[in-house]
């Protein structure tokens, strides 16, 4: 059973879904929009279109109106101005119950229309290069797009608005089942996704408008895009989703394909992301275990299992149901060695023959494949929630390098000692503060971290080795070196490790006690080296 609201054709019926006549069809991205086009025209639909989209659709061999036809307006300025007309938005606005609305309609000859196909010039693509002049972004802001979008979007009631590709087919769909109608919840749905739309694409243009002024502009206008929802937050009775920003360049999951075990949890993505960060940050054969956000062994090694081996030999006892980041594809023997321990997550490049085989003997254990080669933008912001609000920061980029660092004791580092020191700093930036890493040959030690005294922090590295290797431990430490996130406020730190056996401090400096440290060292023939630069991770 139908009701017709009026002369012009347009047809509502009981259960709130509508009959679709006519379409207007004006987009960027021509994805699919000639096969979405077809099964519109096949239901009798007519097609209305603008520009370069009704050339595209006419190639295609369907029959098209254009706009300017609808309107009795050409277009003018060059295009800037085509869509943006009394006649069109009247079609679209107008509210189908309302029967003053539709005799106006009636009256001044317009006919409504009941789907809009729209999406945007590609402002974000655009601003993205590198030096884009700012005549090009400019000519990108969309104006008759938003503006349609919005229109279709607020009239939901009676207009169904289509802003993605992706939803062609669901769309084709029901109104191929219905016979060429679309449903209430339907057109809701489409409305909430081209509100979504729109305000992107102005979070965007807003973006680039403000790096012309300030780095932390007065307001801040971000989107962001539902990536995952995950099996539940920190804790079992908390919900959680992964969002991703809109226009990131990569995001902690993007090219990453799920190949076995259970749902991701908020906890495992927090780790996943720990642990890929500081793997990415070493080009030699890596392994880094995280657990509670914090690495409980980190290595190199000629290959990827030795890395592993090492990486576990740090803490084994912390590192079972940890998260595993390697940059190697992993072979058939380290996939035995990993089929040894309970594994939470395990993130790699790539899995040769039979090791995959191996890894899913064990239900549990979430194994994920990484192929994200593409860089993060390096003008991304670290941001960091709080009540009410955010704290916004510029990341804290890439280690030192060794050119810049001071030695700053008599006795001058070996080669081996820089080595050891080097990696040990790479390592304890990742690590939550107060943080202390002790490393010898490519390998985490002892690692100490979220301590409220530095010194603590010292001591519980120092314990991990022994805990770890037993009696074995006085030999690793023996040469070792150890690095500090920030300055040692008083010499009984570095003493301690010195007491333990390392031979090799590293650390900002800056400390008004910097003279006591440096002087406890000489006292023991030890190298330190101040890096200028501190690395707090709370």
């Amino acid at each position: 059973m139908t009701e017709t609201t009026a002369d012009t054709g347009n047809e509502t019926v009981d259960d709130g879904a509508i009959r679709v006549r006519r379409a207007l069809i004006s987009v960027s991205d021509k994805t699919g929009v000639a096969d979405f086009a077809k099964s519109l025209a096949a239901l009798g639909v007519e097609i209305l279109s603008t520009g370069g989209t009704a050339s595209a659709l006419r190639e295609a061999g369907l029959k098209v109106t254009d706009v300017s036809e609808f309107t009795g307006q050409e277009e003018i300025l060059d295009g800037r101005v085509k869509t943006l007309h009394p006649r069109l938005h009247a079609a679209l606005l107008a509210r189908r119950e309302d029967p003053d609305h539709m005799a106006t309609l009636e009256r001044e000859g317009i006919e409504p229309i009941d789907v809009v196909c729209v999406n945007l010039y590609p402002f974000e693509q655009t601003v993205s290069g590198h030096e884009v002049p700012s005549e090009v972004a400019i000519e990108n802001i969309d104006i008759g797009g938003p503006t349609m979008i919005r229109a279709a979007a607020k009239n939901h009631e009676g207009v169904a608005v289509v802003v993605k590709p992706e939803s062609y087919d669901a769309v084709c769909a029901e109104l191929e089942e219905s016979g060429g109608e679309i449903s209430a919840s339907t057109r809701h749905w489409l409305a909430n996704e081209a509100f979504a739309q729109t305000a992107r694409y102005d979070a965007a243009i807003s973006r680039w408008f403000s790096t012309e002024y300030e780095d932390f502009p007065e307001h801040l206008v971000v989107a962001y895009e539902k990536v995952l929802d995950l099996s539940y937050g920190e804790n079992p009775h908390q919900r959680a989703a992964l969002y991703s920003e809109a226009g990131a360049r990569c995001h902690i999951l993007s090219r990453v394909s799920k190949l076995h075990g259970r749902a991701l949890s908020f906890n495992n993505v927090l780790d996943l992301d720990s642990a890929r960060s500081l793997v990415g940050d070493f080009e030699q054969p890596a392994c880094v275990i995280v657990k509670h956000n914090n690495p409980c062994g980190a290595a190199i090694g000629a290959d990827i299992l030795e890395a592993y081996l090492k990486a576990l030999a740090c803490d084994p006892l912390s590192a079972y149901g940890g998260v595993i980041a390697l940059n190697r594809p992993i072979g058939l023997e380290l996939a035995e060695e990993l089929h040894k321990n309970f594994v939470e997550v395990l993130i790699a490049p790539g899995f040769e023959d039979g090791a995959l085989g191996v890894l899913q003997q064990k239900e549990a254990i979430r194994i994920l494949c990484e192929e994200e080669r593409r860089e993060p933008d390096p003008d991304e912001r670290d941001v960091k929630r709080v009540l009410g609000g955010l704290l916004i920061q510029d990341r804290d980029g890439d280690p030192e390098p060794r050119e810049l660092m001071e030695v700053v004791t008599e006795t001058q580092p070996s080669d081996q000692q820089w080595q050891d020191m080097l990696f040990a700093w790479t390592v304890v930036r990742r690590v939550r503060s107060n943080a202390i890493v002790i490393a010898k040959g490519g390998a985490t030690l002892g690692i100490g971290a979220g301590q409220m005294s530095r010194v603590d922090s010292v001591r519980l590295a120092v314990e991990k080795c022994r805990a770890a290797h037993g009696e074995a431990a006085g030999a690793l430490l023996a040469g070792s070196a150890i690095a500090s996130d920030a300055f040692f406020p008083f010499a009984d730190g570095p003493e301690l490790a010195i007491q333990a056996g390392s031979t090799a401090v590293i650390e900002p400096g800056g400390s008004k006690r910097d003279g006591e440290v440096i002087a406890a060292c000489d006292a023991d023939g030890v190298a330190m080296v101040f890096t200028k630069h501190r690395h707090f991770r709370h």
